[in-house]
């Protein structure tokens, strides 16, 4: 097949090259000039303009949108939808809120113009091991994507499902993200249990390597976990900050709009939260409190 990958970050320029490395033609495109060229090399077919990027490709089109969710995917798809013709095809591959994607296909759908929403796994590692792929869209739309899906996947068999129609793939990468959010949280709680029982002097990079192996909690998240406690079990240099996307507090809002319970995800979420806060408000009004209440001594900050 042939198609545009719009924005060659590291997921969307990943993408692209395993898809050249498949045989399939990838018109290249982001908002630098630099960025498409560092792409050249790798078999990208060069645009430096919405216009070159249509102009590349016969129709029907797909264009297939790489980057970051909200503003400047919404921006990015409707500069290209005016070029775009009846029957041509926009994939949003960014981690959207599926709602914004509903959104996104009624607009283009006036224009003729079919929709497909695609929540992509795979991080970095993507372009060795492949992605996970969570699908949304008419099933004859999601038939014209598939051997891109195939090719991007782990296997042509593996790692990719159309869950629904429109909407659908990004609701379920959000909810993928909010199970991702508890795992990690608990991950990070059980290593600190481990390092603060110093009177084993436990060492939690063996632990670490020896659970990925015959354990239940094996996963490629603790392959990670091993690889970089093993090069620096003290995280030096890592400031405890925790930055999250936006699809975990989704996620929780959709637990309450739903009524269903997700406590471990909501406190995931809230940790995250928790990490953020570099006054510590919360504990040094703690800390005063029991001092109001109870005489209790309080630590002075450092000058």
């Amino acid at each position: 097949m042939e198609l545009a990958i719009v924005g060659l970050g590291r997921m969307g320029g990943n993408m692209a090259r395993r898809l050249v490395q498949r045989g399939h033609r990838v018109v290249g495109y982001s908002r630098t000039k630099a960025t498409v060229d560092e792409h050249v090399p790798f078999g990208i077919v060069p645009a430096y303009t919405p216009e070159e990027v249509v102009n590349a490709l016969t129709p029907p089109r797909v264009v297939w949108f790489m980057y970051p969710a909200g503003e400047p995917t919404e921006t990015a798809i409707f500069q290209f939808a005016p070029l775009l013709q009846q029957g041509d095809i926009v994939v949003n591959g960014a981690n959207s809120y599926y709602k914004d994607s509903i959104r996104y296909a009624e607009r283009l759908a006036v224009r003729g113009i079919h929709f497909a929403d695609v929540g992509v796994s795979g991080g970095v590692w993507g372009l060795e091991n492949g992605y996970g792929l969570m699908v949304g869209g008419d099933p004859a739309i999601v038939a014209q994507l598939e051997p891109l899906l195939r090719d991007l996947a782990p296997a042509p068999d593996k790692g990719w499902v159309h869950v629904g129609p429109v909407g659908a793939g990004h609701y379920a990468k959000m909810i993928h993200n909010g199970i991702e959010y508890a795992i990690m949280q608990a991950y990070a709680e059980g290593f600190e249990l481990l390092k603060r029982k110093t009177e084993f002097q436990i060492d939690i990079a063996a632990v670490a390597e020896a659970w990925r192996y015959g354990t239940v909690i094996r996963s490629w998240l603790l392959d990670l976990i091993a690889g970089f406690l093993k090069e620096d079990p003290e995280l030096h240099g890592i400031a405890p900050y925790v930055a999250d996307s936006g699809e975990g507090r989704w996620t929780a809002h959709e637990a309450i709009d739903l009524g269903s319970p997700a406590p471990l995800i909501t406190l995931a979420l809230h940790e995250r939260f928790r990490s953020q806060d570099e006054r510590g408000f919360q504990y040094r009004f703690l800390a005063q409190l029991r001092r109001a209440f109870g005489g209790h001594a309080v630590k002075k900050l450092e000058p």
